[in-house]
């Protein structure tokens, strides 16, 4: 049984990454429906919560459905990211997590995200000041380092185990590679092997399957695993690893009736948290994914991206439903 604190997220919980303009409300809620176990908000700026940044104060936002959630919180001051950490706490999520993987230039060449990789007393540092700001369980999600020649999250797991986190996820790429290449996962599993680490491990980077999750999970032995890019557009993923993890076998993939479903509730709900302008202009990065492997979908998406009307953007979907009726689409 993993527990984070005094969470108990089961015997191998899925868990939904903290992807920037992806991982928000909207989003979160058709995974949640579809099995996500532990779920986090996109990383939130320490110093764009301090200012009171409207972008920043949104991301806050967190329903009773969601939970169990974790607030996620970036930054490069140890102390914004103390007062950051008590505005985060007074939003009452289930625990706070700090990115010390976010490899982007404009947060690593700011000091924050994956670049404490390269300056691991201060990593500790930041982190011991987060534990005690906070009554709340902390974790951290970060990479295996900052480059092939600083792969030190062997030391840097240890060392934040011993100031008071309570899990670690461990994306199997470093800051360099950023999201190409094929994550490494043999370091996460050798934390698991290192008998002083007793808090849980996660898995991140590449779970794109049924078949791999449980191949990952027997290999490397870890508590759980996080999934992202997989997921967008397919929050299906996740009850699918947990159909093949109890039955050995993958379900069948969603059917276009199916998709069109949770393509709209999503649409509903990021026209309610955002407004009707923003939440249909956000939505259309979603429709390809939600539609991926459909034959000659283009035309559709082409007017799905092109109308701002949202009753005929409800229209569109339903036109879908009908002109794929029966057509099965591999996942």
């Amino acid at each position: 049984m993993a527990k984070i604190g005094k969470i108990e997220l089961g015997e191998f919980p899925l868990l939904l990454a903290p992807m920037e303009d992806v991982s928000d409300p909207p989003f979160r809620a058709v995974c949640k429906e579809n099995g996500a176990d532990l779920m986090y908000t996109e990383f939130i700026s320490s110093e764009g919560l301090i200012r009171d940044a409207a972008k920043s104060k949104q991301k806050l936002d967190i329903f009773e459905y969601e939970r169990p959630i974790g607030i996620q919180l970036f930054g490069s001051d140890i102390e914004h990211m103390i007062q950051s950490t008590e505005i985060a706490t007074a939003v009452q999520p289930d625990l706070i997590d700090i990115n010390y993987g976010c490899p982007v230039k404009n947060v690593a060449c700011r000091g924050a995200g994956a670049a404490l990789l390269q300056d691991v007393p201060k990593m500790v540092k930041m982190t011991e000041a987060v534990v005690k700001a906070t009554h709340l369980p902390v974790t951290v999600k970060t990479r295996l380092g900052w480059d092939d020649g600083t792969k030190n999250i062997l030391e840097v797991a240890e060392r934040l185990q011993d100031i008071g986190i309570q899990a670690l996820t461990v994306h199997g790429r470093t800051r360099v590679q950023m999201y190409k290449g094929s994550a490494d996962w043999t370091l996460i599993g050798r934390l698991k092997e290192n008998p002083r680490l007793h808090i849980p491990i996660f898995g991140n980077g590449d779970i794109d399957s049924p078949q791999k999750a449980w191949e990952y999970k027997n290999r490397y032995g870890v508590d759980g695993v996080m999934i992202g890019r997989a997921a967008i557009g397919y929050p299906w993923i996740f009850n699918e690893i947990k159909h093949y993890i109890k039955h050995g076998e993958r379900p069948l993939p969603p059917a276009i009736t199916e998709r069109v479903q949770v393509t709209k509730k999503h649409l509903e709900f990021s026209i309610r948290w955002k407004g009707d302008k923003t939440g249909v202009l956000e939505m259309r990065r979603h429709y390809a994914n939600y539609f991926k492997g459909v034959p000659d979908f283009k035309p559709f998406r082409m007017r799905l991206v092109e109308t701002l009307e949202i009753p005929e953007l409800f229209a569109i979907l339903d036109e879908v439903s009908e002109t794929y009726s029966g057509v099965n689409v591999l996942a």
